[in-house]
This record gives structure tokens, sequence and C-alpha cells, in this order.
């Protein structure tokens, strides 16, 4: 339960109104994740990475800790949240401090 105080308002929201359609993404989701050539880790923070270019901050601090859970350090995730400075912009330094807080939750 205390994942669920990590997710969005919007995605909580999803889960909860649209029972169907939540679990065919989140099978959908699965299916991605064991066709990925990725280790864990890997991409863990290139979803972090990805969400901080696209200005999904509500989604962070969730995957943050999903990240954080297979071994990724504070300045990985650092890095990972940065890594699309030069292609998206200082958009991206938006998602740095809720990440971090995110981080540095136990």
């Amino acid at each position: 339960m205390k994942d669920r105080l990590l997710i969005s308002n919007a995605f909580q929201t999803f889960l909860t109104e649209a029972p169907e359609h939540q679990k065919v993404w989140m099978e959908t989701v699965k299916k991605w994740g064991e066709a990925s050539q990725l280790d864990k880790k890997t991409e863990a923070l290139s979803y972090l990475s990805v969400l901080a270019a696209l200005r999904l901050e509500g989604g962070l601090p969730f995957h943050v800790k999903q990240a954080k859970a297979v071994g990724a350090t504070r300045e990985e995730v650092i890095s990972a949240i940065l890594v699309g400075l030069p292609a998206a912009g200082n958009v991206v330094i938006q998602s740095l401090p809720i990440a971090l807080n995110a981080y540095d939750q136990e």
C-alpha cells in the first residue's frame, strides 16, 4: 500500500475507474518488460530519462523507487534525469528535485 502513495492521482484514477483497461495495460507492460533486452537497472534508468524529457513528473516517485530497488544509485538517477538535457532542453531539470526527494525517502 505504501507504493500507492507514490502513484500519481491520474494513474490512481485510471486504476480505480477503468479496471478492465488497466488489466490489459498491465499485461502489456509485463510482456514489454519480458521482451526487453536491457537489464532491469538500465531499463529503469532509461524510463526515468523518458519521464523527465516528457515532463511526466507524476510518475517519477514510483519509478525512482523501482530504479532504486534494482540497484540504481543516487548518482545514476541524477545522470538518468539529466541525460536528455541536450536533446530535450532544461525542462528535464524540473524532474531532478522530484526524483531526488523520492530517492532519499525510505
